[in-house]
């Protein structure tokens, strides 16, 4: 079998948790595009055949650029595609998550007991801080952010990423006289820490410096990758 073209996570491997974002070798993964739908539907079913010894169920959301957080507790195996949502837990282990990006910010979350989350946080999210939503969550189950670990795979860099002086006011919170270059990634970290997360690595690519590996919807591609995370069952 060979193996779906990835940027591995090993940040959680200690506590056997698999997570990665595909590559553009892998191809894209949005049913949205031009690719053939069967092609598309091939990539996603070589995904669920390489999570098989780990998870026996894959779920995906339909993104709104919104808040919403899903949990997901079982009762299926396969491929599930879910709700509207830019979220989404696995309360158990045994089910995978993913969610689609091409320069927004793919938001890793894990804690020892293999309870995961999986969010995409574009500026909207970010600015309504769907970050700080998902660790509420997980506090709910009982797990205090200082446990948890969170890592954030490619996404465009600051440099990369200019916005205009109202997405910038949003984002930052504070008055803006012209438009700006902002870190996504970085201010998804501020929000964490504020919580009380203590761990938090950052991927080194950007989705438009690194555009021969990932799709970047700024360099003006329509291919989507994946960010996949999921706990040994």
């Amino acid at each position: 079998m060979t193996a779906v073209p990835k940027e591995v996570i090993t940040d959680f491997e200690s506590w056997g948790i698999r997570a990665f974002t595909t590559t553009r070798d892998a191809g894209s993964f949005s049913l949205s595009g031009t690719d053939p739908v069967n092609e598309v539907m091939g990539r996603w079913t070589a995904v669920q055949r390489e999570l098989s010894e780990t998870a026996r169920r894959l779920a995906s959301i339909r993104q709104v650029h919104g808040t919403r957080v899903l949990v997901h507790t079982g009762g299926w195996e396969g491929w599930l595609r879910g709700d509207e949502a830019d979220g989404h837990i696995a309360a158990e282990k045994g089910t995978g998550l993913a969610v689609g990006v091409a320069d927004c910010v793919p938001v890793f979350i894990a804690h020892p007991s293999g309870i995961v989350a999986l969010l995409h946080s574009g500026w909207r999210g970010t600015a309504a801080r769907i970050t700080t939503e998902a660790i509420a969550a997980l506090a709910r189950y009982g797990l205090p952010p200082d446990e948890l670990a969170i890592h954030l795979g490619p996404a465009v860099c600051g440099r990369c990423y200019e916005v205009s002086i109202e997405v910038r006011e949003q984002l930052t919170g504070q008055p803006a006289t012209r438009p700006g270059h902002v870190d996504l990634r970085s201010l998804i970290a501020e929000h964490a820490t504020e919580t009380g997360v203590q761990k938090i690595t950052v991927s080194s690519f950007c989705t438009r410096c690194d555009n021969d590996q990932f799709f970047s919807h700024r360099a003006g591609d329509e291919g989507r990758q994946i960010a996949v995370i999921a706990a040994q069952a």
